[in-house]
């Protein structure tokens, strides 16, 4: 699921008609299961890619090291790298467009697990919240 999506749902779910909190109160427990199935789901898919960057990582260690066989240089389509000095290691690894693109792409997946832990904080919060506009209302009445 796209981040773009998730905040999408949120959009439409984060309101609460105050015309109807009995309503909304009892719509705490579907928005959790449902946000909760999206959370795992991308969790997931978080410690999938964390595991493909840290494989692709390897390997491309490897091909900065002059350790990658010819058989896989062959799979990616790459050129034999010459030596380079271990010093200088973490500077092509660092500014490689592959590791970059693969890190871009972990790093959204964990900006979508954070959304969502957050969202979930704010559906568990939200019993609270319905609480305290009831109780708003009844002071606001004088009851």
């Amino acid at each position: 699921m796209k981040l773009e999506d998730i905040e999408s749902l949120w959009q439409q779910d984060c309101f609460i008609d105050r015309t109807s909190l009995e309503q909304e109160s009892l719509k705490i427990p579907l928005l959790h299961s449902k946000y909760y199935k999206i959370y795992l789901r991308e969790k997931i898919q978080l410690k999938a890619e964390e595991g493909e960057y840290d494989q692709f990582y390897k390997i491309k260690h490897e091909y900065y090291t002059g350790k990658l066989s010819q058989e896989d240089l062959a799979q990616y389509g790459w050129e034999p790298f010459q030596f380079i000095l271990k010093g200088d290691l973490s500077i092509y690894l660092n500014s490689d467009k592959d590791l970059i693109t693969k890190l871009l792409k972990l790093q959204v997946q964990r900006e979508k697990v954070d959304f969502l832990e957050s969202i979930i904080k704010t559906i568990n919060n939200r019993g609270f919240l319905i609480k305290n506009a009831i109780d708003f209302i009844k002071f606001s009445n004088g009851n």
